[in-house]
């Protein structure tokens, strides 16, 4: 069968000699698992690709990318299906759909994994921790290893270990032109400064290395919920406190309405709280003491912060982050002055649905000190990453809830320098783009750009736009 594009008609024949040369598979329209191959985990992009190609290995990429660039066709590349922005897919292009190369190879000695695409946080840790290993991953298990890092990945172990792509320590590498390279301290240096922080701009990585550190299997960790009431002093006093934290302890505040959720009483549930939750990267009990001022903030309505094991904490939030519901994600860096809790709390009270959320996520410790510039990933000075959520279930409205988010990160950035995290840019516009990377960081980008990929095949993205295309 044919398809029809904005390009043109992919013939039969065309498709046909694709399919012959992959080992994996090309999902057209009209097959019947198309539609669950198009679907990616925020459901407010329905896109129809005219090709969902899953690769079984790297040669399929590399068939996917120079078929796609013989017919002229826009790529989205996809591994956990998590992009909030909808990169991982597109309309009438090709999506390379990684989710099937799911290879991890543990080396309990070196301290080091090669880990492929398709891989979730639940995948990866799930394989580090049989040697009781790890690295910085999703706060919510089933976001995918590779977008995740290339735009940095902010997680749980972040002031122990640094972000996700700071322990990236090489890659495999799909250019634009088809040709397999591979990314080092050593070898393509500038691309391999380029894949921390730069996103998908640069190729498809069919294989990353990292490095791992020692941690759990148990570990101190979890949440102390207090109500909305309590919020300015709560923020405050969390602060205060996270000036003299030890850097085994990474938490976040979490601005929110309470699920109705077991351990929360239920004249609580569809309230307005106050989450602080956090995990302790050490001994259990030296977390125990480590967290105890948190739990003096203020009066908690719950208490579930204690041992649990580090796989149970990965996945903590999991039943809150279903796929199928519409997101809408932006972000700030700023600096946690009282005017800016006093803007935070006001905010938090009007959250346009249930689940839409205020995050602020404590940085510093390993994470601040990364040297500025040495990757792509900058604002290592800051002391606070705001997160400014809309989420629903339902599409209608959808629109008025991505613009509270949008007006509310436009009032919160005030209190930093206008940057963002590039993995939640909200929309892919240049502005946004150009807030993630400082002058210095996007002109290098651009340089990296022009020598992997000068025509821009790989755009759907946080786009870092070729010199040519200026």
């Amino acid at each position: 069968m044919s398809i029809e594009t904005a390009q043109g008609v992919l013939g039969d024949a065309t498709i046909g000699e694709l399919e012959a040369a992959l080992r994996g598979t090309a999902i057209r329209p009209g097959d019947p698992s198309y539609d669950e191959a198009r679907a990616i985990w925020n459901a407010a992009h329905d896109r129809k690709p005219a090709l969902v190609v899953r690769c079984a290995g790297t040669a399929d990429v590399i068939r996917a990318v120079e078929f796609a660039r013989s017919q002229n066709l826009l790529i989205a590349v996809r591994g956990g299906a998590h992009s909030i922005a909808g990169f991982s897919t597109c309309d009438d292009g090709v999506v390379i759909d990684l989710s099937a190369m799911k290879g991890a190879w543990v080396d309990p000695v070196r301290r080091r994994v090669r880990a492929q695409p398709g891989l979730t946080w639940a995948d990866l840790d799930r394989e580090t921790q049989a040697f009781g290993l790890a690295l910085t991953g999703g706060l919510v298990s089933s976001t995918g290893v590779a977008g995740f890092t290339l735009g940095g990945g902010v997680g749980w172990l972040l002031r122990r270990h640094g972000l996700a792509c700071d322990n990236l320590v090489a890659a495999d590498v799909v250019t634009a032109d088809g040709r397999l390279v591979h990314a080092s301290a050593d070898e393509n240096a500038d691309l391999f400064w380029a894949l921390r922080g730069g996103g998908g701009n640069f190729g498809v990585v069919t294989s990353f290395e990292f490095e791992l550190h020692p941690v759990g299997p148990e570990v101190l960790g979890g949440l102390i919920i207090y109500g909305a009431d309590e919020a300015r002093q709560v923020i405050s006093g969390w602060r205060d406190l996270t000036a003299k934290m030890p850097d085994e302890l990474t938490t976040l505040v979490n601005l929110t309405t309470a699920p109705p959720l077991p351990f929360l009483p239920e004249a609580v549930h569809g309230t307005r709280i106050v989450v602080v939750a956090g995990l302790y990267a050490g001994p259990v009990e030296a977390g125990e003491a480590a967290v105890r001022p948190l739990r003096a903030l203020g009066t908690p309505i719950a208490d579930v912060m204690g041992p649990i094991p580090y796989l149970g904490m990965q996945s903590l939030l999991d039943p809150l982050w279903t796929r199928g519901a519409h997101n809408y994600f932006t972000s700030a860096f700023i600096e946690p002055s009282d005017a800016a809790i006093d803007s935070v709390t006001r905010l938090h009270l009007t959250t346009p649905t249930p689940a839409s959320e205020i995050h602020l996520h404590q940085l510093g410790g390993a994470f601040g000190r990364v040297p500025e510039g040495a990757t792509a990933f900058s604002h290592r000075d800051a002391s606070v990453l705001c997160n400014v959520i809309a989420r629903s279930p339902e599409p209608e409205g959808f629109d008025g809830h991505a613009a509270w988010a949008r007006a509310t990160r436009g009032e919160i950035a005030r209190h930093g320098d206008g940057s963002m995290y590039v993995n939640f840019t909200g929309d892919a516009t240049e502005d946004k783009v150009r807030a993630s990377y400082p002058d210095a960081v996007h002109d290098r980008l651009v340089r990296v750009k022009d020598e992997y990929d000068p025509a821009n095949v790989f755009r759907l993205n946080q786009n870092i736009r070729p010199s040519s295309m200026k």
